[in-house]
């Protein structure tokens, strides 16, 4: 079973996840640690769990969701996984943080993987399986566990919204087709966690979320 655990970190607020299992094999997803405290804080929450931390992987790159790639890299030694469109996001990062007046922001190191749609990513006993969303991102990709019944979908979908579409390679329309065919294809009891906010049911949102009637 996926133990997963939302950390809110950095200016914007991101959800960082950190997932692991019986095996205590983890992998963290969306590593948004900004200032030095948060950084420390997600260390010493890996070794007090006594976790093995085995990558970093991304649903995309937009700088709130990889302000700690390098960090978390460099510290346990693990590589990072992304969908190949998304490099050039991430490849913008200090840029985008300086149009931001964000400063100290560190360069991520390069993808170790890419990964695409139809692919799984496994850690210890367990396995995720690789859906492309794209819209708010032209590499967004999302992380579904069907044994678990949940998906970490980054900022596709939020509880009652979707994720801003104004940024370069965004599309509204092709973020309302990837949440209606991709996760909305999924059981109305899945949870989905969310790059901001708390997380929501794909039911909710079905029935409730405006932008999406």
């Amino acid at each position: 079973m996926i133990t997963v655990e939302q950390h809110t970190f950095n200016p914007f607020q991101e959800n960082t996840f950190l997932i692991y299992d019986e095996t205590k094999e983890a992998l963290v997803v969306d590593p948004g640690c900004y200032f030095p405290e948060e950084k420390e804080r997600f260390k010493q929450l890996i070794a007090s769990k006594g976790l093995n931390l085995k990558g970093v992987i991304s649903t995309h790159s937009h700088l709130d969701h990889v302000f700690g790639n390098k960090y978390v890299m460099d510290t346990f030694n693990v590589g990072l996984t992304i969908h190949k469109e998304d490099l050039q996001t991430l490849k913008m990062l200090t840029r985008t943080a300086e149009m931001y007046g964000i400063p100290n922001v560190e360069e991520s190191p390069e993808p170790t993987h890419f990964i695409a749609e139809g692919e799984q990513v496994k850690f210890g006993n367990s396995v995720l399986d690789v859906v492309f969303v794209p819209g708010h991102a032209p590499g967004h990709i999302a992380f579904i566990s069907h044994e678990d019944q949940f998906v970490i979908n980054g900022d596709c979908l939020f509880q009652g919204s979707i994720g801003r579409t104004d940024l370069p390679g965004g599309s509204m329309e092709q973020l309302l087709s990837s949440i209606r065919t991709k996760l909305f294809a999924l059981p109305d009891n899945y949870i989905v966690y969310c790059g901001h906010g708390p997380s929501t049911t794909i039911g909710y949102e079905k029935k409730n979320n405006p932008f999406l009637k």
